[in-house]
């Protein structure tokens, strides 16, 4: 059947919220709701213009969540809009327990507890641990509208290398380097020229799940990055809400604070198996600029 200038109108929306090319074709789009069943050659060649550049097969899942979306009935509709986009943009690479790849889901999909598991959903992430001059250690606070563990204190930069060609490269592992540098532009405005993607050391990789709230959790394997430089930082306030670098001793503080529930303060669970676990061992090269001597990328660390 035609599309109406009210429906034509609703999915035109829910393209742009998706900000994705959309291939020109006739198809067909089943919402949750039996009522929207649009298959409409002459509404394809009005809404899409432009040849094909993705899959359907990418695309379909995506626009039709948006779909629903703009049609009012989208999940977590109180989701702060950046973080909405982000959740279902970015595809994650989804890895078994070996570090192999076995495909790619929406960020949103991995980040279901649900999902996680019931169908033990692993995805690959990086966590940078950035020393300045001084060895004092960069952190952040992640935002409010983080959807897992809003406003607690981590590492520099916690995120994933997402399903694309650059950052799946394996080799040295490059891939995970290339994302943590696009990541540190993102979240914390540092411009690329400050971290050379060759300048970040894979130390190893560790492997944990943990909940983040009952509905949202973390299930990853975790590339561990060091980089000791001078950098310029401007928070992104959409990701971070503060930022601060602390030496041995104030990150102990920290940690005591924490651990005593003072002013509220909380770290998140991948930041403190790595402290727990690797952190101060490590510092100690990164002063006596010896670290690569730590580096040891054979080993998955199941921490879980």
């Amino acid at each position: 059947m035609s599309a109406t200038p009210h429906l034509l109108n609703k999915f035109t929306t829910a393209a742009a919220i998706a900000n994705t090319p959309i291939p020109r074709l006739a198809f067909s789009l089943v919402s949750s709701s039996p009522k929207f069943h649009l298959f409409s050659s002459a509404f394809a060649s009005r809404l899409l213009p432009h040849p094909p550049t993705l899959s359907s097969s990418l695309i379909f899942p995506r626009v039709l969540s948006t779909f629903n979306f703009a049609m009012g009935d989208a999940p977590d509709a109180g989701m702060d809009a950046v973080q909405r986009r982000l959740m279902f943009d970015d595809e994650c690479i989804l890895v078994d327990e070996n570090d192999r790849v076995v495909g790619h889901d929406t960020k949103y999909n991995c980040h279901l507890w649900e999902k996680i598991e019931s169908g033990n959903m692993l995805h690959r992430a990086f966590s940078v641990f950035l020393f300045n001059s001084k060895y004092e250690l960069l952190l952040q606070q992640r935002s409010a509208t983080k959807v897992t563990f809003p406003l607690v204190w981590t590492n520099t930069c916690c995120s994933h290398p997402l399903y694309r060609e650059t950052e799946l490269i394996e080799e040295n592992a490059l891939g995970v380097r290339n994302a943590a540098q696009r990541k540190l532009l993102d979240e914390l405005g540092i411009p690329a020229e400050d971290v050379p993607v060759d300048q970040f050391i894979p130390l190893g990789r560790m492997l944990y799940k943990e909940p983040s709230d009952g509905k949202w959790g973390e299930h990853e394997l975790d590339y561990l990055l060091f980089i000791v430089r001078d950098v310029t930082v401007n928070p992104n306030p959409d990701e971070v809400a503060d930022v601060k670098y602390v030496n041995r001793d104030q990150l102990k503080e920290l940690l005591r604070k924490a651990d005593a529930g003072e002013e509220g303060l909380k770290l998140s669970p991948w930041f403190r198996l790595v402290v727990d676990n690797f952190l101060f061992g490590w510092w100690d090269h990164v002063e006596k600029e010896t670290v690569k001597e730590a580096v040891d990328m054979e080993t998955i660390h199941k921490l879980t």
